[in-house]
């Protein structure tokens, strides 16, 4: 499947613990048929040309019925033959397909990868050379796609998510079992392990092993399995009846609804003419439904050794593993239409080397797409390993479903509950031990944990009309994401408390974690640093404190 390369600059010591012969550090190149892959839209635009221009002759040729209305005269095949140009028609399609093969050879042989034990690095290009690196100390989390035409092939592409925008590295195309050991390897390497110095004996001579690469990429290629999987089952079923439903019944039926009402109302004010166009309006929608749904077919999440492994996706099927310690934010909701069904939504932020705009962050944010209460317990038991068995109680009791008698938290006083006149008894916040949590809403309920560990700021504000109620603002602030740290309408007193407790409890908590380097051995806890005192009054609209 791939040949090693003479790299330009001395390549540094191959990597241990690795179980692919593509992560000994050394440049190789992907799959042989990636140019195909990549190039499938050109290939099909192609495709399309030719057929609209010989349209009537295809028409004629299989639908002989009905070759009186069409007449294909003047198409290029007849100007071909009445010309004698047969060998020079030939000649030109034989010499476009050596130049498509050229320039897919060319963009094959030019882009290689390697794997070291510092960095994944991805060179590609021919006329203008592009170098990226993805360092392993920063990598958030590998994904494994695999489209339906590659997923036949046996095919599939590796994402190394990145600490930043635009971050991330692509590995596409590689064997669907190489991709699966790579991606083992790529996790093992950035889970903080000491690395062996000098290179892993392989056995054999780089042509050997070279050999052995192309003879697993030629398996891969004709059994087109995805290798065996020795993981734990999904902790979580979803039956495709739910997850249809929650779609449904989601806020884009009622937009729906409202414009099927208003759409309705018109022809009868109006004209009849205007429900015509509320066709376009059902097939995108439709499309979107379908979309939506076909993505979340096929879900699973798993524990595994190297991180949480979520699956999902009927056509196109991505396996991301998030490893310990990169969920900076969780939020469990319940919207209007699901609370008679038991039903929640689960996201998180996490660094993805996406925008938060990104058409496919939400999806990527998505860790339950709709599950029960046993199900959203299950899953925070994966995804926040570090909280304690009462603190998920308390998230669980009191938090998504509270508030419940002698409620913790510290909720809208009711000088200012005619800002929130139907959420002020849930719109409150808990600071523990190891997250701080922020509950709100009744319409949708919302409850959001921020784990100490990764909070890189509060931050405590006030407008005028907050003065005066004596109340105050507070945003905790993780990555950018599909969840929201802020929370408003609270007392002022409890939020300059929270304010100062938080240095502290931050300090705590990140000398107690270690999830982010999870394949290391513990060091022993720092001693937290003193709490600080206690500030006075804001006297300023805005106060920010960065533990």
């Amino acid at each position: 499947m791939s040949t090693p390369e003479t790299p330009a600059v001395p390549a540094p010591a191959a990597v241990a613990d690795v179980r692919s012969p593509l992560s000994d550090g050394e440049w190789h190149r992907l799959h042989p048929m990636t140019p195909l892959m990549k190039g499938g839209l050109f290939l099909v635009v192609v495709i399309g040309i030719v057929v609209t221009n010989l349209r009537d002759r295809l028409i004629a040729l299989f639908l002989p019925g009905m070759a009186d209305e069409y007449e294909y005269a003047g198409d290029p095949i007849d100007f071909i033959v009445a010309n004698d140009l047969l060998i020079v028609a030939a000649l030109v399609v034989l010499g476009v397909l050596i130049v498509l093969l050229a320039l897919f050879w060319l963009s094959w042989r030019f882009h290689t990868f390697r794997i070291t034990g510092d960095d994944v690095e991805v060179r590609s290009g021919v006329l203008f050379r592009t170098h990226r690196r993805a360092p392993l100390d920063r990598v958030q989390g590998v994904n494994l796609t695999r489209p339906m035409i590659a997923r036949i092939l046996g095919m599939a592409k590796l994402e190394v998510v990145g600490a930043g925008l635009d971050a991330n590295v692509k590995l596409e195309y590689l064997s669907t079992p190489n991709a699966e050991a790579v991606r083992g390897d790529i996790l093992r390497l950035a889970s903080g392990r000491q690395l062996a110095e000098g290179r892993r004996e392989t056995g054999g001579s780089p042509r050997g092993r070279a050999a052995a690469v192309v003879s697993a990429g030629i398996t891969g290629l004709i059994e087109g399995e995805e290798g065996a999987d020795d993981h734990p089952a999904s902790v979580v079923h979803l039956p495709p009846g739910r997850l249809i439903g929650a779609h449904l019944m989601s806020g884009s039926t009622i937009w729906l609804i409202l414009l099927v009402i208003g759409v309705v109302i018109g022809s009868i004010v109006g004209t009849p003419w205007v429900l015509f166009s509320i066709v376009p309006a059902l097939i995108g929608f439709g499309a979107y439904w379908f979309r939506q749904i076909t993505r979340s077919l096929r879900y699973s999440i798993a524990p595994t050794p190297a991180g949480v492994r979520i699956t999902f996706g009927l056509f196109t099927t991505i396996t991301e593993t998030l490893p310990p310690g990169r969920i900076h934010a969780v939020e469990v909701a319940q919207p209007l239409l699901w609370r008679r069904l038991g039903w929640f939504r689960i996201r998180v932020n996490r660094l993805s080397g996406r925008a938060a705009t990104d058409t496919s962050s939400q999806q990527f944010s998505d860790v339950l797409p709709v599950g029960t209460l046993a199900d959203v317990d299950r899953v925070l038991r994966l995804i926040l390993p570090g909280l304690p068995d009462d603190a998920l109680s308390a998230v669980l009791e009191r938090g998504i479903l509270g508030p419940v008698a002698g409620d913790p938290y510290s909720n809208t006083p009711r000088r200012a509950r005619w800002l929130r006149p139907l959420s002020w008894r849930r719109n409150g916040f808990l600071l523990t031990a190891d997250a701080l949590l922020l509950r709100s809403g009744v319409l949708r309920r919302a409850l959001v944990v921020l784990p100490l560990a990764r909070l890189q700021s509060i931050r405590l504000s006030q407008g005028p009309v907050a003065r005066a109620l004596d109340v105050a603002d507070i945003t905790g602030h993780t990555v950018l994401g599909q969840v929201s740290g802020s929370l408003g309408i609270l007392d002022r007193t409890a939020a300059v408390t929270l304010w100062a407790d938080a240095a502290a409890a931050v300090i705590d908590a990140s000398s107690r974690d270690h999830s982010h380097r999870w394949g290391t051995t513990p060091a022993e806890p720092v001693a937290p640093e003193a709490a600080p005192a206690t500030p006075g009054p804001i006297d300023a609209a805005s106060a920010e404190l960065s533990p």
